[in-house]
């Protein structure tokens, strides 16, 4: 990355609105974060509508710093009430209100903030580094490549996102044919509309991104019958610990930001997982391990600084290939299309200051998930106490406003609602709703791509196999998708 573009970026990010915005996102990042039941998802999906009404790197500003803030803010309730507000803070749970319960909240707190300053950080230097390289070799890719990547990833993300695999691909292929639904972009034709004059321009994302996470988030929630409420610890400071407990640490701090990044990168593996796996390596190899689950901040830095540095590492598939590299990156490349523009190889080459720009956004926003950290998380157990009815209620209010406002129109509200009940169907019956918009998002290019191969090799399908690096994804594909099959044959057959 040249650091003209660099310099470019820190110009744009001290815009004082940009600023001021990315600032207010944060606080709002961490707050939906703090509360359980929401999460990152979910946040995205409310804010997308009203990025209409910003510029592109504003609405990537904004974006960038829910994405952070949010991830963070599960952690603030994982110390304080022993509920991750985040499913990627769960492993936070395991020593972090252990730690409070000692009256160590504020110091739980200063562990949680700094690992998660320190994983961010990692894993951006990782994208600044890894993103450009790879949308570098993305260029020897023509229409048959293209299609073979798409159909890999495609079939990557609904295969990793779910324990049923067949359910994370039939999800996928929901998508793909929600993709469909509109006037056919090559030939005119209106297809799956079923003479509703609404559907002709297809459906728009943002209905589809609220109404799957947000609304059907809420339903689950309403449906779910609470007891109790657990105890709030309210914590009144915040510590940063000395050096010198960090300098015992700094392995776990080193390793879990690598695990973090590494995870993140691959399409669909996800924050929950890099904590979770993260903890169990730290806690398999720390001379302390005997005081995990009892308060050991080694603990809270696995758990953190892991599932923090997913945040750069799901954006090198995102940025340099187009390919989301999980549910909160699918949500943000929707922004990057709905503000025209192309994340890919056309990216780094049409608009390398928005490149540069993005770098250090992502940077301010990790700072200021520092200082919002230290000045605002221990006010968070008051914010906690709000009633579930209250929020819910509030979640519903702006999903509805941000799905009329994008086209005013009443047919964007009733599909976001229909959509939400069908999301919440989808959760009872375990089916993951994630690789829905994957599909969606990914559908398009991957029809357009498959018509243009056919098109430009005169419809003869062996055009695919004739490629080398087509070969190579589509052999990679087969043996993701067969694997299964064959290690439960394979089980099977030793019974």
């Amino acid at each position: 990355m040249n650091t003209e573009f660099l310099i470019q970026g820190v110009a744009t990010v001290a815009d004082p609105v940009t600023l001021l915005i990315m600032l207010l996102a944060t606080f709002l990042g961490m707050i939906v974060g703090a509360l359980p039941g929401l999460g990152t998802v979910t946040a995205l999906a409310m804010m997308l509508p009203f990025t209409f009404v910003l510029t592109a790197p504003q609405a990537i500003g904004m974006l960038l710093a829910i994405y952070c803030s949010s991830i963070y803010g599960g952690s603030i309730p994982a110390v304080l009430i022993n509920v991750p507000g985040t499913p990627q803070s769960a492993a936070t749970v395991f020593d972090g209100y252990p730690m409070a319960k000692k009256g160590l909240a504020a110091e739980a707190l200063g562990w949680v903030t700094m690992a998660s300053f320190i994983g961010g950080v990692f894993s951006l230097l990782v994208l600044m580094v890894a993103a450009p390289q790879l949308a570098a070799v993305a260029v020897k890719f023509g229409a048959v490549e293209t299609f073979a990547l798409l159909v890999f990833s495609l079939t990557t993300i609904a295969w990793v996102s779910a324990g049923n695999p067949m359910k994370g691909l039939l999800a996928g292929l929901i998508g793909v044919l929600l993709s469909m639904i509109g006037q056919d972009e090559m030939s005119g034709v209106n297809r799956f509309t079923f003479d509703i004059f609404s559907l002709s321009s297809g459906l728009h994302i943002v209905p589809l991104l609220v109404g799957l996470f947000a609304l059907s988030e809420v339903f689950a929630i309403a449906g779910d019958v609470v007891t109790a409420k657990p105890q709030v610890i309210v914590s009144t400071g915040f510590k940063i610990a000395p050096l010198k407990e960090w300098a015992l640490r700094w392995v776990t701090v080193v390793r879990s930001s690598v695990i973090g990044t590494f995870l993140g990168i691959l399409p669909g593996v996800g924050a929950t997982a890099a904590s979770l796996i993260s903890y169990a390596q730290a806690r398999a190899s720390s001379p302390r391990k005997d005081r995990f689950g009892h308060g050991e901040p080694e603990g809270i830095i696995a758990s953190e600084a892991s599932n923090n540095a997913v945040t750069g590492g799901a954006l090198v598939p995102t940025l340099a290939l187009g390919i989301p590299g999980d549910a909160a990156t699918a949500v943000m490349l929707g922004a990057l299309i709905i503000h025209g523009v192309s994340p890919g190889v056309q990216l780094f080459t049409k608009t390398p200051d928005l490149v540069g720009f993005i770098f250090i956004a992502l940077l301010v926003a990790n700072i200021m998930m520092l200082i919002g950290g230290a000045l605002f998380a221990p006010l968070f157990g008051r914010v906690l106490r709000l009633p579930n009815a209250v929020v819910m209620a509030i979640v519903v209010a702006l999903s509805l406003a941000g799905a009329y406002v994008i086209r005013s129109s009443l047919f964007d509200v009733a599909t976001t609602v229909i959509v939400g009940i069908l999301g919440w169907f989808l959760r009872q019956a375990k089916v993951p709703v994630a690789p829905i918009v994957i599909g969606f998002i990914l559908g398009t290019p991957l029809e357009v791509t498959l018509r243009q191969s056919l098109i430009l090799h005169g419809m003869d399908p062996l055009a695919f196999f004739a490629s080398p690096i087509a070969s190579v994804i589509f052999g990679i594909t087969a043996m993701v998708v067969l694997y299964p099959l064959f290690k439960g044959l394979l089980s099977n057959a030793k019974k």
